[in-house]
C-alpha cells in the first residue's frame, strides 16, 4: 500500500468521496499541514510515495525530506511555489490541474465586478447602521472591461459578461489576436486597456507587476480594479492612493499581499471600506471546483503511482 500525503484542506471535502478512491486503488491518504512547515512535515514526507500539495511552498528541502515520492500533484493551477527543477533532478513528476477552478474563478471575478458597481457590500453594511441613504451606481452591461490575462478564465469572464452586453477587452501576450477575437474579445495592448476600460479584472500569472503607480495615473477617473488572480500583480500603497484620490471608485479582490498576515495592508484602512471588497480566497471555492482539482490531483497522483503517464505534467523551467 503507497502514502499519499495531502495537505490540501479541501481535498475531499466536495461531493466526490476520494479518500474511499484512494482506498480501493489500495492506497493510503494521510493528512498534512497547508502551510507546509518543514519540521511538521518531515516524518510525513519520510513516508510518502505521493504528494498531493496546496498553496504551501513545496522546496528542495522539502523534496530531499521525502526519499521515497515518485509525484508531487498541486493541488490547484499555479506551480509557481513548486521547486520543479528540484522536483526533475530526483526524477519526481510535478502535475497541475488546468481548468479545474476556472467556472468558479470567472464567476467570482464578475460577481466582485457586480459587488463593486453597485456598491453591494457598503450598501449591507449602512442598513444594518440604520443608514438607508443610496449610492448611484453603473451597470456592467454599460462598461468596457479590460481582461488582463485571457486564459481559461479570462475567457471564462469574457464568455459571461457578453450575457450583460459589455464591451471586452483583452490583453495576453501569449494569444494571437485572432484567438482573443474567436474568444470574444477585441485584443488590446496593456497600457491602451488600462487607458480605455471602465473596469479592470486581473488574470495573469504571479511574478510580475502590472499596476502601479505610473499604470494607474493613465486609468480614467473612476475605474474600478479587480484581482482574483494573485497579490503581487498589484502594488497595494499605489491603489489605496488610487482610491483615496478618486483615480480609481473601487478595489475588489479575493486575495491581499500576505493574505491571513495581512491586517497592515492599506486596503484594509477605515477611510477606505466603501471602496474596498476583500474576500478569502473564495474564488477556487465550490463543491464543483473542490470535486474537480481533488479529481484531477489524484487520478495524477494514482496515476504516476501505477507507472503511467499522467494527463497533466507540467515542464521543468
Amino acid at each position: 500500500m503507497g502514502v499519499i500525503l495531502v495537505t490540501s484542506r479541501s481535498f475531499s471535502d466536495g461531493d466526490l468521496d476520494l479518500v474511499a478512491r484512494a482506498n480501493a486503488a489500495g492506497h493510503r491518504i494521510m493528512r498534512g499541514p497547508a502551510h507546509h512547515d518543514l519540521a511538521e512535515l518531515r516524518p510525513m514526507l519520510h513516508g510518502a510515495d505521493a504528494w498531493i500539495a496546496g498553496t504551501g511552498a513545496v522546496t528542495a528541502e522539502h523534496i530531499a525530506a521525502a526519499p521515497r515520492l515518485q509525484v508531487i500533484a498541486r493541488y490547484g493551477v499555479g506551480t509557481e511555489a513548486v521547486d520543479i527543477d528540484a522536483a526533475a533532478q530526483r526524477g519526481i513528476v510535478v502535475t497541475n490541474t488546468p481548468g479545474a477552478n476556472a467556472a468558479a474563478v470567472a464567476d467570482h471575478a464578475v460577481g466582485l465586478m457586480l459587488a463593486a458597481l453597485r456598491t453591494i457590500p457598503d450598501g449591507d453594511r449602512r442598513v444594518r447602521a440604520g443608514d438607508w441613504s443610496v449610492r448611484r451606481g453603473r451597470e456592467l452591461g454599460a462598461a468596457t472591461v479590460g481582461i488582463v490575462g485571457f486564459g481559461r478564465i479570462g475567457q471564462g469572464v469574457a464568455a459571461r459578461l457578453r450575457g450583460f452586453g459589455s464591451r471586452i477587452l483583452a490583453s495576453d501576450p501569449f494569444l494571437s489576436d485572432e484567438r482573443t477575437r474567436e474568444a470574444g474579445a477585441q485584443p488590446a495592448d496593456l497600457d491602451d486597456l488600462f487607458r480605455t476600460a471602465d473596469l479592470i479584472t486581473l488574470h495573469a500569472p504571479g511574478g510580475q507587476r502590472l499596476v502601479d503607480a505610473d499604470r494607474l495615473a493613465e486609468v480614467r477617473p473612476g475605474t474600478i480594479l479587480v484581482n482574483t488572480a494573485r497579490p503581487d500583480l498589484v502594488d497595494e500603497q499605489a491603489v489605496a492612493e488610487a482610491l483615496a484620490s478618486g483615480t480609481l471608485s473601487g478595489y475588489a479582490a479575493d486575495t491581499l499581499d500576505g493574505d491571513t498576515a495581512a491586517s497592515a495592508s492599506p486596503l484594509l484602512a477605515s477611510d477606505l471600506a466603501d471602496r474596498v471588497i476583500v474576500t478569502p480566497h473564495l474564488g477556487a471555492q465550490t463543491t464543483q471546483a473542490v470535486d474537480n482539482m481533488g479529481r484531477m490531483s489524484l487520478d495524477d497522483a494514482l496515476a504516476v503511482l501505477r507507472g503511467d503517464a499522467p494527463a497533466h505534467p507540467v515542464t521543468s523551467r
